[in-house]
């Protein structure tokens, strides 16, 4: 059972409605702690796989496979959302900048009978010019990208603890609003890894720094560089930037600024959706959850609809870029939908990660030139 299989398992448990108020203690009583240790005792199993699985390749017990092209993995400590999409388009944009044949790989988690899930739809929008392949065999999609897109350079989405291919570059992002995930491994916490595998990172990316205060963001930056001694530890905010309906019609975020606003996201961290509605000055009268990666039915929709008709008039009904690209709604119940846009901003004053990516990005370079004289059958003097 993969991690995200674990997390949705321990949501899914008789009686817990709000399973991450066990996991970080909100929740308190008798029931309460006698679900967290029955998580506990979960999690020491889960710790002996994971540790087990990482173990077999790093010994030899089991090789990766190496695909002829660079790969750039870009991934996380933690189950649920820490900003891996924004990120893996950050660097699908820059790799394609500089004219590179890019194609991002992804497992494709919550996407039903083979379609593109919510990650694959929202970075379509944000990167219509790279193709993005799904699927549980990552090393056959690479190959195939390689063979059937021309790619000569990979983005690995989710690929930390992902050991099957080798990774040339290990991008690896914390939340600074939840870095180590209530302390524990799955599914006691959200930690799909212990802590100390943060030494295997090449680059370390803490996200949502704006949402945290200065102290322990400070002293989560000393930490993460003594789990990574010698990596850069660069932080990034994901700003609101815009709000956008389906139909296109944007505004600036500014616009939700002292208005009161109903919100709903089907999202790993939903607590970080709603700090960044209020961080821009929104308030939020209305609220509603959905599991991560939540495929909205008729029923859902007609209720969101039933929610938003009871809504005050002036109301703004705001949902995430994962949440719209599924529902594909213009408004519910006559009140405009807007998607919240966010802009990643990464503070990397010693150009850390255009310094790593950058030979990669040559050898990228260097396969397309062989490529291109080999079509034009070019031949060696």
């Amino acid at each position: 059972m993969g991690p995200a299989s674990v997390t949705l398992a321990a949501s899914a448990l008789p009686g817990i409605d709000r399973w991450e108020d066990v996991l970080s203690g909100a929740a308190k009583g008798p029931v309460a702690s006698l679900k967290r240790w029955a998580l506990w005792a979960a999690s020491l199993a889960y710790g002996i796989g994971c540790r087990w699985h990482r173990f077999s390749y790093q010994f030899g017990l089991k090789r990766p496979f190496q695909l002829p092209v660079p790969v750039v993995s870009i991934g996380n400590l933690t189950a649920g959302g820490t900003g891996k999409t924004p990120m893996v388009a950050w660097v699908a944009r820059l790799l394609r900048e500089e004219g590179l044949m890019v194609t991002i790989l992804s497992r494709g988690y919550g996407s039903v009978d083979g379609a593109a899930n919510d990650e694959a739809l929202v970075l379509a929008d944000l990167c219509p010019d790279v193709p993005h392949l799904q699927g549980p065999d990552r090393a056959v999609m690479g190959l195939t990208a390689i063979s059937e897109l021309g790619a000569s350079i990979l983005v690995l989405d989710d690929g930390f603890q992902h050991h099957r291919l080798k990774k040339d570059l290990e991008i690896v992002l914390v939340d600074a609003t939840c870095p180590w995930g209530h302390g524990h491994l799955l599914p006691r916490g959200l930690l799909r890894e212990p802590r100390s595998v943060l030494a295997l990172a090449d680059a370390v990316v803490l996200t949502r720094c704006d949402l945290a205060d200065g102290r322990s963001l400070d002293e989560l930056r000393r930490k993460v560089g003594r789990l990574a001694p010698g990596k850069p530890v660069l932080l990034s905010n994901h700003r609101p930037a815009s709000i956008t309906r389906e139909s296109g019609e944007t505004r600036p975020a500014d616009w939700l600024k002292e208005r009161d606003v109903a919100a709903f996201c089907g999202l790993g961290r939903p607590a970080a959706f709603r700090a960044t509605l209020e961080a821009a000055g929104a308030r939020v009268i209305a609220w509603r959850e959905f599991p991560d990666h939540h495929p909205y039915s008729r029923d859902d929709i007609r209720s969101l609809r039933e929610w938003a008709a009871d809504l005050p008039g002036e109301t703004a009904v705001v949902c995430t870029h994962k949440d719209l690209v599924k529902v594909r709604l213009d408004d519910l119940a006559g009140k405009p939908l807007w998607r919240l846009d966010i802009a990643l901003k990464i503070s990397d004053p010693e150009q850390a990660l255009p310094r790593l990516i950058a030979p990669l990005a040559r050898r990228a370079d260097e396969i397309e030139r062989c490529r291109d004289g080999e079509e034009g059958g070019e031949t060696e003097p």
